[in-house]
């Protein structure tokens, strides 16, 4: 890898954690750029999987304070996220790479629509705190579950699954959307480094586009929640959600010609 590709894969990760701060969809930027490299895309799924470790560590780092008091609650969602995060990497390990090409542009476009049609996360939180408020309850029943089936897309592909996950806590507990959204980095956290360690131990990871490209996504999960205070996020998340259809019309023109 020349200094030149080593840059760019880290500016590339930089702009996928702010990406992913922002709107959910980190994989829409270093996904490509990791296929820009020349990987294949299993390949480059995979090594994209590892290096969101990074992004995590970054995230949950940075949301501490959030994540206080929430110890009880934290600790069946990560039991749920593990299985769904093994569920998901033995699925993608199961997958031929032919068939995988021809997924990840419905994949990217269906992510894309989400962050369209979702309404503002702040919204949700306040619903959410509404019927908190109206009728106060302990978090449902099935929202293990829940964290469950979005583990197991995050463990797979991704892209999105944090805006499953954040609107699925927001709804479901009541918390505010800085608590709210540390949960979810901590509970994708676990989904996506159980399906790195998956992939590191039974399938080719791409060391050397990871490392710069992990580097890049722990710094921008770090930056990220400073952003995110100050940045306008539906215009934004709307021009990120143009992208991927964008980016998923393309990679549909290259998978089924």
């Amino acid at each position: 890898m020349t200094p030149l590709e080593f840059g760019l894969l880290v500016l590339a990760g930089l702009a996928a954690g702010l990406t992913g701060s922002i709107a959910g969809l980190a994989s829409l930027v270093s996904y490509p750029a990791l296929l820009a490299t020349g990987l294949p895309p299993i390949t480059a799924n995979v090594t994209n999987t590892v290096a969101l470790v990074l992004n995590s560590v970054g995230s949950v780092s940075a949301s501490r304070p959030e994540l206080t008091g929430q110890g009880r609650r934290l600790l069946p969602l990560a039991a749920a996220a593990v299985l769904g995060g093994v569920a998901g990497a033995v699925l993608l390990l199961l997958t031929p790479g032919e068939a995988f090409e021809r997924i990840v542009p419905w994949l990217i476009a269906a992510a894309s629509v989400a962050i369209l049609v979702q309404r503002p996360p702040r919204d949700l939180a306040a619903e959410g705190a509404a019927e908190q408020a109206a009728h106060p309850h302990r978090d449902p029943w099935w929202l293990p579950l829940g964290t469950m089936a979005i583990a197991v897309y995050g463990g797979y592909f991704g892209a999105a699954a944090g805006v499953l996950m954040l609107a699925m806590y927001l709804l479901s507990t009541g918390e505010g959307l800085p608590r709210g959204n540390a949960l979810k980095n901590a509970v994708l956290g676990v989904a996506n480094a159980v399906a790195a360690l998956g992939y590191v131990l039974f399938t080719s990871v791409a060391w050397a586009a990871a490392l710069p490209l992990a580097l890049g996504l722990f710094l921008g999960g770090r930056l990220g929640p400073g952003v995110v205070r100050r940045a306008p996020q539906t215009a934004l998340r709307r021009v990120i959600a143009l992208a991927g259809l964008g980016l998923a019309v393309h990679l549909a023109a290259q998978a089924y010609t």
